[in-house]
């Protein structure tokens, strides 16, 4: 009994070992006021200044204006021949829930059961997670904390990537409630033949319809109470919803999926947001006279239909965009998410202008969560969150994040496969730039 026990601590050890984080602790509060001048400054709304300067103190960003005249008494970044953006926002993904996929203690972002709109992701946060740091290297600063699974899936919130805890990273707390909506389509197996019977999908379709339906009639009828007798957690969860204070986000694809549920959350007086919708360019009329905006999943995918032109997943973007539809950009999975610039990127290949482009990942996205107020821009007034890249951030090929700032900390941008980088680059007599 012993020797197994030596043996699953040594196993812990080494898989801690293998996991660790790298030794990267969150930055300090910003002190003074800094100003980064010289170089093209892209506001995130679509303005561009060549030659500028930006001026920030306290977290805040004072000015942003053309010209490179920095104030006196200021610590001053030379940002000659640079590009300086918002930082990214990945909206919708596990990031800091999920450590190692195929390792089910690593994952903690989904709960059993179906309906579970109070369950937060935020408190299970892991702010050490080494997958944070790879993302901000590439300039993703924010996040949308997400849980999954089941009808009501839970709460998510909005987390700064430099942070020691749950608290300190929480950026906007408890923001939206996430749904899976259920589909009418009916799915065959492998052999063409259907998964399970037309008939019995059609029963849980309209069983789960019918499920969501009593629940908010009675979360509704909850919030509508001055107090409530009884505290049920779920139904308190729901409040947000129909005071305003949260949104919903739906995930769901097929174009009469999409109309169902969006009339749906109507009934309720909750305009929702869309998630994936992959046929949401079938219905762009019906989403516009609506006013719901999507977040789209990475254009660099395959269509959902086989006689569909094999590129239209890189002109989604495009096409939503002339349809006057508010759209932002997601990416599924974990460590995936670095790769958010260039799906933005690859939509400006595909139809966007650039600073389109860079809008779907910036300014756009924090309309949709509700914190435009405070980021998404380079504006006077808000949060200093800025990157600043030796090259287009959207181009895989030039991107290369050299300083960036969260609320005005310089924060560190190393990270594990830098460090390993580093490590096999000195064996190999590799120059690591």
């Amino acid at each position: 009994m012993k020797k197994i026990i030596f043996q699953f601590i040594a196993l812990s050890l080494a898989s801690t070992a293998v996991f660790a984080q790298a030794n990267i602790a969150p930055a300090k509060p910003q002190t003074g006021t800094i100003a980064i001048v010289g170089g093209t400054i892209h506001v995130g709304n679509g303005k561009v200044i060549q030659n500028g300067t930006l001026v920030f103190t306290n977290g805040k960003i004072t000015s942003v204006k053309e010209g490179n005249a920095a104030p006196q008494n200021v610590t001053v970044f030379n940002a000659t021949g640079k590009q300086i953006y918002p930082g990214f926002i990945a909206p919708v993904n596990g990031m800091g829930l999920v450590e190692v996929e195929s390792v089910r203690a690593t994952r903690d972002v989904q709960e059993t059961g179906s309906i579970n709109p109070h369950v937060r992701s935020l408190i299970a946060y892991n702010t050490d997670s080494r997958i944070i740091a790879t993302v901000r290297s590439n300039g993703t600063l924010l996040s949308q904390v997400t849980p999954e699974g089941g009808l009501v899936a839970g709460t998510s919130s909005i987390v700064q990537l430099d942070a020691w805890n749950w608290e300190d990273a929480a950026y906007k707390a408890d923001n939206g409630i996430h749904f899976n909506w259920p589909t009418a389509q009916v799915r065959s197996g492998r052999r063409g033949g259907p998964a399970l019977s037309e008939d019995l999908q059609k029963e849980r379709y309209q069983k789960q319809l019918l499920e969501l339906k009593s629940y908010f009639a009675q979360a509704k009828a909850y919030a509508d109470v001055p107090k409530a007798e009884t505290f049920n957690a779920r139904f308190e969860a729901m409040k947000g919803l129909f005071n305003g204070t949260k949104k919903a986000f739906v995930n769901v694809n097929k174009q009469k999926d999409i109309i169902v549920a969006v009339q749906f959350f109507e009934t309720f007086g909750i305009t929702p947001v869309l998630v994936g919708a992959e046929d949401a360019i079938e219905i762009t009329s019906f989403l516009k006279d609506h006013n719901v905006p999507v977040i789209m999943y990475e254009s660099q995918s395959l269509p959902g239909n086989d006689d569909a032109d094999v590129y239209l997943p890189y002109k989604n973007a495009k096409i939503l965009h002339d349809a006057g539809i508010l759209i932002a950009m997601s990416v599924d999975g974990y460590w995936q998410q670095r790769n958010l610039p260039f799906m933005a990127g690859t939509a400006a290949a595909y139809g966007l202008t650039k600073e389109e482009a860079l809008a779907i990942i910036t300014s756009n996205t924090a309309k949709i969560l509700g914190i435009d107020k405070t980021t998404g821009t380079l504006e006077e007034g808000k949060d200093a969150n800025i990157i600043i890249s030796d090259g287009d951030a959207l181009d895989s090929r030039t991107n290369n994040i050299t300083t960036a700032f969260i609320q005005g900390r310089d924060i560190n941008l190393d990270n594990v496969q830098k460090q390993l980088y580093k490590r096999y680059a000195d064996k190999y007599g590799i120059k690591a730039e």
